[in-house]
């Protein structure tokens, strides 16, 4: 620190101290001497401080000499020598540990802890040592949690194949978990896929899935047993008969989850070992199925001939089923062909009231429900005019503020919901407030207060936000001030809306008036723009004087950044650091009298006031202007709170719709949304790009299996149906729709269609010895229990998370109930529309039969009158669909028609239009056709 008073006396610059102490800091290599083994070096590292003091900066005429003790006073200070941390009021220190991405966090956490308590005991008496923000607990509350769970699923599976198998044949079924399980671990330990919580709840996922091979030629092994095969030819021929359709499903199934390969970005990392590891899991299973259980089978199946004392609950389920299954479903199924029509319609029916559920807002959309972190953090900064002791009274403010609401708390709810508070000044806690790069340090100060487990409170983090930044007492000096409730997982602000196409002052108004509407909104926090304002900027202006004395602009900038900026001396190693010799003024001198006070030296060697050469010009500026491809924007964040999905979608909409367009009007700017709602769009675009490749790749797959076009339609007609389970049980369970229902829905479309597989399998081979309606009856009749077993499996296993109350695996809820809802209700769906829907196949290749027999009559009225129904549906759609397509609207004859004319111009009423049309078309010509005939038929008679 060197005095302004010291400059002038000793007529010295600061420029010229730092180059005086450079030269002594380094000692430079002048080379080896040959033979001496020997290196010559050039001057001596002064590096500490009693060496750096004796620096020579001038020798004088009389033989005295002028050194940096002379001048200067040193200070060795550390690199963060402006934070300060507190705990109450007692100083503290914060020592923070991090993993690299090997790292088990568990394990180095247990490690920390032996390390802590040997420090403990040898630091002075009264000194705390304690762990905060610790991941350990979490992350193993997090895996027993799902281990729970997956047991409870694992034994649910287990019990239902014990009921519905007999037990030599469910215990080899069930054998196959284990054996699947354990492989596809080992190949996630060679892909360095490790136990998180997303990998095993993918493994969860597929507790159920993984017995579906198994269950389907281990039933059927059983079912050609029964009916009087030799136990290996019975193994045998259920291996070689479910071979393909079995294929066929696991593939399909493979498909479905390696879709989500397509979503990319942050999301896309948080989801990635899903279609890795069930996938493994699902081709282990299927090498498994196919190479070891039949073996095992054929010996069951010999062992079981008499019914043992442990088959006796299997047996008797079994009897019951069969009773079902022969007197109450196979006349139900004849039904259901009969009344096909009706049927398909009903599904539909109730497809659109689900939609409608979603449509209406009944059933909410909330794109990523992150698991709480149970952190709170505060930050503050004080105006460029306050002090640092300003910044310790507020900070203080905040601690009070945290006390007396964790009693307030404590007394409500029994329980002291704070487990510390870390206060700190000079810095802000965890992610600071934007815009503060260029602050002083003492300007800043934050607070973390870490919440019990949120599973111990009936409140969330937010709530307690929320009420401490309402009883917070504002520092008269305060300039800005943001609390943020942490959760787990990737994302960006829940609120982040851009500013641009103006000048930095309109687009700071603009932001203002925003934080200002959204601050009335009970739900948000942590508002706050990254367009802060800087310290007032002052002008300087040469005057005639100034330019008569031999002053420059640009010496005048160097000489002024020298004493308010300081200048770097030197450099260099020390340790694991580096460290920097500076030479500043004193901070006493740098106050808001320093241009009044400040002298220069001129050409001639005289010092005059600054103020006597410059002209000053004051105005207020800002610290950083954020650009993005050259346009000027500034964005304002915040959190919105969960805790009522109704008030945080009523922020958005409001926000949309009123608050933005209006201070967008006021102010001449334009907006977007971005952060979370940008992330969610691409989201959103990325997994439609893997829904459409995996539909591509299951109906290319099953094009291959069935060796037809046609066939696989049927199959996937029931995908759909899968919207009518996830919509209903989300509305049931009143949980919203996320990120993670999308997740489900991918992955369903390829288990979904298992059991039709199967089963039209079954249907086509019946179809080859008898006609297609028995064939479809007793297809559907003998494939009941495999599709009751693979889907009820499926459905258990996942079942037990349904119930889980913990916070930390409501975020996945959205996926379980996609899946369990989903399959449940698809299961209707396969006994119900399938063979509906099969038997309308049949229909239209009938019908296709038939008009192609009319089309090649003898009889040239039944001839013409076929193919001008053709034209006319082809130009029914011309003007329908073709006009839509290419202009974008109905025809002007069209739109005249009163009906029409209310109808929105969108493609989907062009389709509506169209199938209307087509169907009035059909009726009028059938109507003409019947009155034709019924016509001959009494001249006949006549």
């Amino acid at each position: 620190s060197v005095p302004t008073s010291n400059l002038i006396m000793y007529d010295i610059t600061m420029q010229e101290i730092a180059m005086a102490i450079s030269e002594e800091v380094s000692a430079d290599p002048a080379g080896d001497v040959d033979g001496a083994n020997a290196r010559v070096r050039t001057g001596v590292e002064k590096r500490l401080a009693r060496d750096i003091q004796s620096i020579v900066l001038r020798s004088n005429p009389d033989g005295s000499k002028l050194t940096i003790a002379d001048v200067a006073e040193l200070n060795v200070n550390g690199i963060d020598r402006e934070r300060t941390y507190f705990v109450g009021k007692d100083p503290a220190i914060s020592i923070r540990v991090d993993r690299n991405q090997q790292g088990d966090a568990i394990d180095i956490q247990h490690k920390v802890e032996t390390i802590a308590r040997d420090l403990e005991a040898t630091l002075p008496e009264g000194t705390k040592l304690e762990l905060i923000r610790t991941r350990a607990e979490t992350i193993s509350s997090r895996l027993n949690m799902l281990l729970d769970n997956g047991l409870m699923g694992l034994g649910l599976v287990v019990t239902l194949l014990f009921l519905f198998l007999n037990t030599r044949t469910a215990f080899w079924v069930a054998a196959g978990i284990p054996t699947a399980m354990l492989t596809a671990i080992a190949l996630m330990y060679a892909a360095g896929i490790t136990i998180n919580m997303i990998s095993l709840f993918a493994l969860i996922i597929t507790l159920g899935i993984v017995v579906d091979d198994a269950i389907v030629v281990g039933e059927h092994a059983d079912s050609r047993a029964r009916s009087g095969l030799p136990p290996v030819v019975a193994a045998e021929t259920a291996a070689q008969r479910m071979f393909m359709p079995v294929l066929a499903a696991t593939i399909t199934t493979v498909i479905a989850f390696f879709g989500l390969v397509a979503i990319g970005g942050r999301f896309g990392d948080l989801i990635a070992d899903i279609p890795f590891t069930v996938s493994v899991v699902l081709l282990a299973s299927l090498v498994e199925c196919f190479l070891i259980l039949p073996n095992h089978m054929a010996h069951s199946i010999n062992n079981s001939s008499k019914i043992k004392w442990y088959d006796r609950p299997s047996h008797i389920v079994n009897i019951g089923f069969v009773w079902f299954r022969e007197n109450l479903f196979r006349p139900f199924i004849k039904l259901v062909i009969r009344a096909r029509y009706v049927v398909l319609a009903g599904t539909l029916l109730v497809l659109a009231s689900q939609v409608v559920l979603f449509i209406n807002g009944s059933v909410t959309w909330r794109f990523f429900n992150a698991p709480e972190q149970s952190s709170v953090t505060g930050n503050f900064a004080m105006v460029n005019s306050a002090s640092r002791s300003d910044t310790l009274a507020m900070m203080k403010l905040l601690q009070t503020t945290v006390d007396e609401l964790a009693a307030e708390y404590e007394k409500e709810h029994g329980r002291n919901p704070v487990k510390y508070v870390l206060a700190e000044l000079g810095g802000n806690s965890g992610r600071g407030l934007s815009g503060t790069e260029n602050k002083s340090k003492d300007l800043l100060g934050g607070i973390s207060v870490e919440l019990i487990d949120a599973d111990l409170r009936p409140y969330s983090s937010f709530s307690f936000v929320g009420d401490l930044q309402d009883r917070l007492v504002r520092h008269p000096l305060l300039e800005a001030i943001s609390f943020r409730g942490w959760r787990s997982g990737p994302g960006g602000d829940a609120l982040d809306i851009q500013f641009y196409g103006a000048d930095a002052s309109t687009l700071k108004n603009a932001a203002e008036a925003l934080k200002t509407e959204l601050e009335a909104f009970s739900v948000v926090s942590a508002v706050e723009d990254d367009l802060a304002y800087d310290k007032e900027e002052i002008i300087l202006e040469l005057t005639p004087q100034g330019k008569a004395l031999g002053f420059t602009i640009d010496t005048l900038g160097v000489v002024l950044r020298n004493r308010l900026n300081g200048v770097e001396a030197a450099s260099y190693p020390l340790g694991p650091r580096s460290a920097t010799i500076r030479v500043e003024l004193p901070e006493g001198e740098l106050t808001s009298d320093f241009l009044e006070r400040t002298q220069l030296r001129a050409k001639s060697g005289v010092y005059v006031p600054l103020a006597d050469i410059v002209s000053v010009e004051r105005q207020v500026g800002f610290s950083t202007v954020r650009r993005e491809n050259g346009i000027r924007l500034i964005s304002v964040t915040g959190d919105v709170s969960e805790d009522i999905p109704e008030e945080a979608e009523k922020v958005f909409k409001v926000l949309e719709e009123e608050i933005l367009p209006e201070i967008a009007s006021i102010n001449q700017v334009e907006w977007r949304m971005s952060g979370l709602a940008e992330q969610e769009q691409d989201f959103l675009n990325d997994a439609r790009v893997g829904m459409i490749l995996t539909l591509l790749g299951i109906y290319l797959v099953l094009t291959w299996i069935f060796a037809s076009w046609t066939r696989p339609f049927v199959i996937m007609s029931i995908i759909p149906f899968g919207l009518v389970g996830t919509i209903y049980g989300h509305y049931i369970w009143d949980v919203p729709m996320s990120m993670f229902t999308v997740v489900g829905l991918i992955g369903m479309t390829g288990i979904i269609i298992n059991d039709s597989i199967v089963l039209i399998s079954t249907i086509d081979e019946y179809s080859k010895e008898r006609g297609i309606i028995p064939s479809i009856i007793d297809g559907s009749v003998d494939r009941l229990r495999p599709v009751l077993l693979t889907t009820f499996t499926t459905v258990l296993g996942l079942a037990p998370l349904l119930y889980e109350r913990s916070t930390q695996a409501q975020f996945l809820k959205p996926t379980v109930i996609t899946l369990v809802y989903g399959l449940g209700f698809g299961l209707l769906i396969v006994l119900l529309v399938i063979p509906a829907l099969v038997a309308m196949q049949e229909d239209i290749r009938r019908f296709r039969k038939a008009y192609s027999f009319a089309l090649r009559s003898q009889n040239k009225f039944i001839q013409r009158s076929f193919l001008s129904l053709t034209f006319a549906v082809i130009i029914w759609a011309g003007l329908t669909l073709g006009f839509m397509l290419v202009s974008g609207s109905f025809p002007a004859f069209l739109s005249e028609i009163t009906i029409i004319q209310n109808l929105p111009e969108t493609m989907l009423n062009a389709l509506l239009l169209f199938l209307s049309g087509s169907f009035l078309f059909i009726f009028v010509f059938a109507l003409v056709g019947y009155f034709v005939f019924w016509k001959s038929k009494n001249m006949l008679q006549v």
